[in-house]
């Protein structure tokens, strides 16, 4: 299997921070974590990747700059999609200090030459392999040891089915966004990692109650965000909460930033659109 580097660009520059300011006891807990303190700048990559020769996984990879090795997210688009559809959350994950890798899926992207909805259920073992490619092509800037997954839509259930029938104990971590179970559902099952799902309350294609079942279902640490005027689109209707929530999600769960953790519940209510619930 080769690997291809097609492209590299620039985005984004970082925040910076006031001169002479004193951290707070908060940022002193963050820096002690290794979370990067302010915004990093970006990069992004392709890499073309083929499981079997038969299933191209083409990958875009949102990489900070400097520094690493980072944790790595590893995310699932929806049906019709693409990742540069999530570019703003994905690229404020990875400002944050977060590798970012999102394949397109052979099937169900939204120029697939041969669409095809059921195919979902064969990309849990395409996530599984290009977690593992890309830990290959990337070694200096990823840290194997902290891996999480997330999706939208198709993809949280491309998610739900690396933490069930195709478990990946690789992952330390999972975010849901409008997700539900596998068409053939399987018991969460492996070592227990914390889960933020994400759903909007309007939504018709991933209803409220699927995506609330599936939560039901987990008995590991977990927290349910609710967007009470939310559609199938959560990371478009309310933006900046689902950034900022998520992002400090990762920065507990995978830099054991104990403020990050405490902050979510503020994050999720920042705007009073939306409200999170849970057992984290």
């Amino acid at each position: 299997m080769s690997i291809v580097v097609v492209a590299a660009l620039s985005a984004c520059t970082p925040d910076s921070e006031e001169p002479g300011a004193t951290p707070t006891s908060a940022s002193a807990a963050a820096a002690a974590s290794g979370a990067p303190q302010q915004n990093l700048e970006v990069q992004t990559r392709e890499i073309e990747f083929n499981r079997d020769g038969t299933r191209p996984l083409p990958t875009k990879v949102w990489l900070p700059a400097g520094g690493g090795p980072y944790p790595l997210i590893y995310f699932s688009h929806g049906l019709t999609s693409q990742p540069d559809d999530y570019a703003d959350l994905l690229n404020a994950w990875a400002q944050a200090g977060f590798v970012v890798a999102a394949p397109r899926y052979p099937n169900t992207w939204n120029q697939a030459a041969d669409f095809n909805a059921d195919d979902v259920v064969n990309q849990p073992a395409d996530a599984q392999f290009v977690i593992t490619e890309v830990l290959k092509a990337l070694p200096a800037e990823i840290d194997p040891n902290r891996i999480a997954a997330a999706g939208h839509s198709a993809g949280a259930i491309t998610t739900v089915g690396l933490l069930t029938s195709s478990r990946d104990e690789r992952l330390k971590a999972g975010v849901l966004l409008a997700g539900r179970q596998m068409p053939q559902p399987a018991p969460f099952s492996g070592t227990p990692i914390p889960l933020l799902f994400i759903q909007g309350k309007q939504d018709t294609t991933v209803t409220y109650e699927q995506a609330y079942g599936a939560y039901n279902e987990v008995t590991w640490p977990k927290a349910f965000m609710e967007i009470p005027q939310g559609t199938h689109l959560p990371h478009r209707d309310q933006p900046a909460v689902v950034a900022t929530t998520t992002t400090d999600f990762w920065r507990w769960s995978l830099y054991g930033d104990e403020a990050a953790k405490a902050r979510l519940p503020q994050d999720a209510s920042a705007t009073g659109a939306a409200a999170l619930t849970g057992t984290l």
